[in-house]
């Protein structure tokens, strides 16, 4: 791979002012005014799945839509990811996905059958059924939700809220992909896996929690890698340093700048924290399923996420102020948006 230059302040501000980064900040707001105690209830805002105690084991609940530009651009790729993300968040959590049920409004026929076409091969490819939903059949415009439930050992179970100081900071993702088509903020490689591939890929998140070798995780989602990075920091109060040279990147030969690179959503990535004595055995696991693992930085205490390249070192988040991405959290030290 060659050499490349980048500038710290220059990533910085790409990933503050990124708009998969900005449309985050409203979620703080909304859950001061939805959150609610109830016994059972493990764990809910701020993690990739809601944890729910069910007997011995941790039931996961967790939904998500799909971006209304993806929709615009390819309706079937956008059927597609809203499996695929949901997926993602049960497998960050640590849990097997077990069955999904959609919310889908629609426009025109066209984008019904290619919307389904991609909810259908995802379902397939991952073997997670779509079992009920609710339809709109004659709305002004089309959108896709879907909702997920998956499982997991109550002691299996990885938070995005429990990263600690002096964590090693990992981030693994499947390289051998594409940009998609049809969205250059999307790296696709699960379209071009197959179902046994992708299924291991994401059975290793489910090894990592039950041999319990990671202290926090999180997929890499709308927001990029180090945005996504971000918000995990956020919810566990921390802070780190991270060098950019040590990201993982495609080779040259796509011709991605890395101010792109670093906010694309990379189909199948996460981003994770662990203790120095499982290294080793963490990268090795995700290199047998075909995923490059690499060590990007250290958490620490300091609630500021700076990035270093070289002899430059810039802030990008700072979580002790207002300066965060979910203002989880953050309730009494900002204001509201309203």
């Amino acid at each position: 791979m060659g050499e490349y230059t980048c500038s710290t302040e220059l990533i910085a501000k790409a990933v503050r002012e990124y708009e998969g980064v900005r449309r985050k900040s409203e979620i703080g707001a909304m859950v001061h005014d939805l959150k609610l105690d109830c016994p059972g209830v493990i764990a809910s805002f701020g993690e990739d799945a809601a944890v729910i105690q069910n007997n011995g084991d941790a039931l996961l609940l967790a939904a998500d839509g799909i971006w209304s530009r993806l929709m615009d651009a390819d309706p079937y790729w956008a059927g597609y990811c809203a499996v695929l993300v949901n997926i993602h968040d049960i497998a960050a959590m640590g849990g097997r996905p077990l069955a999904m049920v959609d919310v889908f409004s629609i426009s025109s026929g066209s984008i019904r059958d290619a919307v389904i076409a991609g909810m259908r091969d995802a379902s397939a490819q991952f073997g997670v059924p779509i079992v009920g939903g609710h339809l709109h059949p004659d709305t002004p415009y089309s959108v896709i939700d879907i909702a997920i439930l998956g499982v997991a050992p109550l002691d299996g179970v990885i938070y995005s809220s429990t990263a600690q100081a002096g964590d090693l900071i990992v981030v693994a993702i499947d390289m051998d992909g594409r940009v998609h088509p049809s969205c250059a903020l999307n790296w696709d490689s699960a379209t071009l896996r197959t179902a046994a591939e992708v299924r291991a890929q994401i059975h290793v998140l489910e090894v990592l929690g039950t041999r319990h070798l990671v202290t926090a995780g999180k997929d890499i989602s709308n927001p990029g890698i180090i945005g996504t990075l971000g918000m995990l920091l956020e919810v566990s109060g921390m802070g780190a340093r991270v060098d950019l040279a040590a990201i993982p990147r495609p080779d040259d030969s796509h011709n991605i700048p890395f101010e792109q690179w670093v906010r694309m959503y990379p189909g199948m990535g996460f981003v994770l924290t662990l203790k120095e004595q499982h290294r080793d055995e963490v990268i090795a696991l995700f290199s047998d399923v075909g995923m490059t693992a690499q060590v990007i930085g250290t958490v620490n205490d300091s609630k500021d996420l700076r990035i270093v390249h070289g002899d430059e070192d810039t802030s990008v988040f700072d979580f002790s102020g207002c300066g965060g991405i979910t203002h989880l959290g953050s309730e009494e030290r900002c204001t509201r948006v309203s």
